[in-house]
């Protein structure tokens, strides 16, 4: 039953996603501006290879981080209140959406990839399918976390609040240069961030370094974000729900 539901829901949100083939491009935009207007700059003092993992962080926090949006918007038109009084299993009705936000965020990170290996990437096809792996664990990790945001604080403070947050979450996982660049109190701060991990094990996959302790670090912090993001959002989706 449970299965079920998520699929339905998915194959509708999907459905809806596709329809609008135009949002997939404009959520993706700004770390395509990045990779165009600064990657040539930044390839004087780095690589490819070192850039876009920290572009493709940034994407998934500004895509499935502001997932949260819909069901803002579904909440005020009643949608939630429909859905409420339906048979669907609560935990299916956050899969279904989570699910959605993690294939939009895949189509986003190919689109990148494809503009960035026109650039001159050269990340191993191995390294890239297993960046993949993180980038879909943590896009569910992100929308769910985002959904349970969302339904836990105000309506109108979620833009706000959300924006707010992500600036200094993309800024402290080193997406633009990596924090061993940093001064020590700011290199010593961006270790709160789960995310520094995660991009450090993309930074490293990338270079065609699979068995290290970066990668095994960065995949373990990425498995304990998921846990904790997916147990707060199932309990805030279905209190809601209630």
């Amino acid at each position: 039953m449970m299965l079920r539901d998520t699929w339905v829901l998915f194959r509708h949100g999907l459905g809806v996603t596709l329809g609008q083939r135009i949002g997939i491009v404009i959520g993706a935009i700004q770390p395509l501006l990045f990779l165009v207007l600064f990657g040539p700059v930044f390839v004087t003092i780095g690589t490819w290879e070192t850039l876009v993992p920290g572009l493709i962080v940034q994407l998934g926090l500004m895509s499935a981080g502001m997932a949260g949006f819909g069901i803002v918007f579904d909440k005020r038109g009643g949608v939630l209140e429909r859905l409420r009084v339906t048979p669907a299993s609560r935990l299916a009705l956050l899969l279904g959406r989570v699910l959605n936000n993690v294939v939009t965020l895949v189509l986003q990170t190919v689109l990148l990839l494809a503009v960035a290996y026109a650039f001159g990437l050269r990340a191993p096809l191995a390294g890239v399918l297993g960046s993949f792996v993180l980038v879909v664990v943590l896009g569910a990790s992100l929308a769910a976390l985002s959904y349970a945001i969302a339904l836990t604080i105000d309506e109108h403070l979620f833009p706000p609040v959300m924006t707010t947050a992500v600036v200094p979450l993309v800024l402290l996982s080193g997406s633009f240069l990596p924090m061993s660049m940093a001064p020590g109190w700011l290199d010593a701060l961006s270790h709160v961030s789960p995310f520094r991990y995660v991009l450090e094990a993309l930074r490293d996959l990338f270079h065609g370094h699979y068995l290290t302790g970066t990668v095994a670090a960065g995949a373990a912090v990425t498995v304990a974000f998921a846990v904790f993001s997916l147990t707060i959002g199932t309990r805030v989706f279905n209190r809601e729900q209630a």
